[in-house]
């Protein structure tokens, strides 16, 4: 008897009883994984069958392709019934559910493959894709036809456009390479439309988080709308805080370009634009009783900042600072690349970080000037807030407030940038 049995678990047996016993262990727990969320959502397919179903793809796999190709034929019997049955009594197909019965047939050959990392992760994300049906639902419930095409053009931009642009110099004094400078587009386009997700969903919970998220996608415009919802007498109070707020979230996204795509400048970029940030919320701060004293929920109507409209300006913008700031830079030195990177700040700053940073990864500036010209560019778009607020309210307490706390800001980023200058010198 002992022998018998020392033949059937033979470690030379073509299925060894420890690897075969944790195959089965890890089919039947990723059967269960998505099956038990089946059973959640009230499925006739549940639980048992999903962990079966794994479990017949495993011993497919084992057996050979003949058994493989049976298993096969046999879910896909299971499958046309249950849809058959569901068009029967609730009239719709069981789409998702025969979908992540398919996939879970495969997961389980995978498992009898010998693979771990892959069927473990496709199973995790299958239950979650499944677990998130009420919020998938009410996102794309609440998408206006100018955020899907937001979507299809930025698929357009990254895999369409981009593979079919030189990737090389196209001129002869080595200003513009287009497919290096598109993929900064790309990548900004993207920032800007994840950061206009993020003002949709949570936008409307406050004038601050409002402020914030709408910095990120475009501080001006930002502020012009916010003004004109703040020039109500109840919500005057306010006007300082939330104009700060939407140039200290523009100060992060031009940081995080930085980041990207120079990672180098950083040093000395951050310091400055962190001084910035803490004057202007110390600002915030001193106010925060005028805002507990005001209801601040207000809706901020920001167009989605990906149109092949906007996204051809702003490349444009891009590639002309990108040449102009090359051409300043070799003519005039430092002092005329930095005045391209002010003049830039006016129109966007977003565009004039990113050519800066460009440019440093290409050795045309140093990383240090790029860092010095995402300050100065951010500084420009923080100033050219006071005219729009002197639009709106022509003169007042927000006017001497904001020029106060603009005032204070700059020096603070110009202190800081000039002690950091000082300190590498004597390094």
């Amino acid at each position: 008897m002992h022998d018998w049995v020392g033949i059937f678990h033979s470690p030379r047996s073509a299925y060894p009883v420890s690897e075969i016993a944790l195959k089965i262990t890890l089919a039947l727990s990723l059967g269960l994984l998505v099956g038990f969320e089946r059973e959640w959502s009230n499925k006739d397919i549940g639980a048992r069958t999903f962990a079966l179903a794994s479990l017949l793809g495993l011993l497919g796999s084992l057996l050979g392709t003949a058994s493989m190709l049976f298993a096969a034929m046999a879910i896909l019997i299971l499958i046309t019934f249950a849809n058959l049955r569901g068009l029967r009594i609730a009239r719709k197909l069981e789409a998702t559910t025969s979908a992540a019965l398919a996939i879970i047939f495969l997961l389980g050959i995978l498992v009898g493959q010998g693979h771990l990392f892959t069927p473990v992760a496709c199973s995790i994300v299958v239950t979650m894709l499944l677990s998130l049906k009420p919020q998938f639902r009410a996102f794309a419930g609440g998408l206006s036809e100018q955020e899907v095409r937001s979507a299809i053009v930025l698929a357009l931009l990254g895999f369409v456009i981009w593979p079919l642009l030189p990737n090389r110099f196209v001129d002869r004094w080595n200003l513009l390479e287009p497919r290096e400078a598109w993929i900064i587009v790309v990548i900004v386009a993207c920032l800007g439309f994840l950061n206009y997700v993020l003002l949709r969903v949570y936008g409307q919970k406050g004038i601050y988080l409002t402020a914030i998220f709408g910095g990120l996608v475009n501080s001006t415009a930002s502020v012009v709308e916010l003004t004109a919802t703040l020039a109500a007498p109840d919500l005057a109070p306010l006007t300082v805080s939330v104009v700060l707020l939407t140039s200290i979230a523009m100060f992060v996204r031009n940081i995080l370009i930085l980041a990207i795509f120079a990672p180098a400048a950083i040093p000395t970029a951050v310091l400055p634009l962190t001084a910035m940030s803490a004057v202007a919320c110390y600002w915030i701060f001193r106010d925060r009783r005028r805002a507990e004293r005001v209801e601040s929920a207000v809706s901020l109507a920001l167009a989605s900042p990906v149109s092949l409209r906007k996204v051809l300006r702003f490349a444009l913008l891009l590639f002309l600072v990108q040449v102009v700031a090359t051409l300043a830079r070799r003519i005039a030195g430092v002092a005329g690349f930095q005045t391209v990177a002010v003049l830039g700040g006016f129109v966007s700053s977003a565009s004039t970080t990113a050519a800066s940073a460009s440019m440093a990864m290409h050795g045309r500036v140093t990383f240090a000037e790029a860092g010095v010209a995402a300050v100065i560019t951010s500084m420009a778009s923080a100033a050219i807030d006071l005219p729009i607020v002197y639009r709106q309210f022509r003169s007042g307490p927000q006017i001497r407030e904001l020029a106060v706390s603009s005032f204070l800001q700059m020096t603070a980023g110009v202190l800081v940038l000039i002690s950091q200058e000082r300190l590498l010198h004597l390094m």
